[in-house]
């Protein structure tokens, strides 16, 4: 089974925080079966070894993004700009299912709804209420808010690197 549909571009990355600042590298989610195929794929990209603070950002073109956040030994913590994604994709059915959402697949018009942590990046810089009004503000591309969130945490060099 692909892991995305045909047409659509997906971009996906992982940022590691350093003594030193952010190191990012690409993450392949292709062959991204399960939920723990997420987190395993971000380990063998960046060579983590332990308790490390990391963001998965990953960004279906014009259609929704989803930031994922491992911290250890703790459960991942994840956002989603539309809890819609998982209709009819299903890299965004492994991310609603992180996020402990369910698609409503009789009504896939409802407009977007950020589903998941909303405080997922508050002690990073960026406050549940800026997360929110980001996602969902009108005509902004999925690409440019995680673009933004990056110059928030320091790390849009490293993304730009990579996108």
């Amino acid at each position: 089974m692909p892991s995305r549909p045909s047409g659509n571009s997906v971009f996906s990355a992982a940022f590691v925080r350093t003594e030193q600042g952010w190191n990012g590298a690409e993450v392949d989610l292709d062959d991204a079966e399960i939920v723990d195929d997420l987190g395993d794929a971000v380990q063998e990209s960046l060579g983590l070894t332990g308790d490390e603070l990391v963001l998965l950002c990953v960004e279906v073109e014009d259609e929704w993004f989803a930031i994922v956040r491992y911290e250890g030994d703790e459960e991942p913590r994840v956002f989603l700009s539309d809890a819609q994604a998982g209709v009819s994709d299903p890299l965004g059915a492994l991310f609603t299912e992180l996020a402990g959402v369910a698609p409503d697949k009789e009504s896939a018009d409802l407009g977007v709804r950020p589903a998941g942590d909303f405080e997922l990046l508050s002690d990073l810089g960026v406050t549940s209420e800026e997360l929110l009004e980001l996602s969902m503000e009108e005509g902004v591309l999925p690409a440019d808010t995680l673009s933004v969130i990056a110059e928030r945490l320091d790390f849009a060099d490293e993304l730009d690197r990579l996108h």
